[in-house]
């Protein structure tokens, strides 16, 4: 969470509620990216009523790719098996999880969701963002070689242990790519379940996610460098 004090109180009690409902042992992990506003006040107060909240605070913002690298480390910590990765702005739909931890269930390696495939869909999303997600998906699909429709949804999960051998380097949106590249070489089985995705609501806080070339290569050039079966290398930066 970077600044959300509008959604934050909505997006924990609606994921606690999912989290409630399974059988597993599960926690929800809050990363307070260096937020300005009142984020890490609404979490704090949060805390004293969901049981199941974790909140990691951090002094300034160091990025998405950072905010998920601390997510997965504190549940290697707290010895989990699988850890969802899952945006705050409630653009997906917390009633979403059980139908990951199925795939969970079924022991997948990585389990993806997706608008563009199996009946996924996007809504209220303007159209010049849709055709050019769609579009850099299918060339990233291509390129990877692997069976995922919608490589950059940030909405997916991965077994700990295999994340852990990942050293990711990315700070922002990127690392979602950066993290397929790695699952090319060391996950054997991937799943997918469809979803919705929505657009972030009136009032919460614009996207930082930019379409410039540079983002775009940024992007890309991890599909482009598992096609040439170049391998990540753990000694070396990406």
């Amino acid at each position: 969470m970077y600044n959300e004090e509008t959604g934050a109180e909505t997006c924990v009690r609606a994921v606690c509620e999912e989290l409630r409902k399974l059988p597993n042992r599960s926690t929800l992990i809050a990363v307070n990216d260096g937020s300005e506003d009142k984020t890490g006040e609404i979490l704090t107060n949060l805390s004293a009523s969901e049981p199941q909240l974790t909140i990691l605070n951090y002094d300034r913002n160091s990025g998405y790719g950072s905010a998920l690298r601390s997510g997965l480390e504190q549940a290697a910590k707290d010895e989990y098996e699988y850890v969802l990765f899952m945006d705050s702005d409630m653009t997906n739909d917390p009633r979403d999880i059980p139908r990951l931890v199925a795939k969970m269930e079924e022991s997948f390696d990585v389990v993806k969701a997706t608008r563009y495939s199996h009946g996924g869909k996007v809504s209220g999303v303007p159209f010049y963002r849709v055709a050019i997600s769609a579009l850099g998906n299918s060339l990233s699909r291509l390129l990877y070689g692997l069976p995922v429709h919608d490589c950059t949804n940030g909405f997916r999960a991965g077994k700990v242990r295999l994340l852990m051998q990942m050293k990711l380097t990315e700070k922002r949106f990127p690392i979602i790519m950066e993290e397929l590249y790695w699952s090319k070489f060391l996950a054997k089985t991937f799943a997918e379940v469809p979803v919705e995705l929505t657009n972030r609501s009136i009032g919460q806080r614009p996207t930082s996610f930019s379409y410039s070339p540079k983002m775009l290569w940024d992007y890309l050039k991890y599909p482009v460098r598992a096609f040439f079966g170049i391998r990540p290398k753990s000694d070396t930066t990406c």
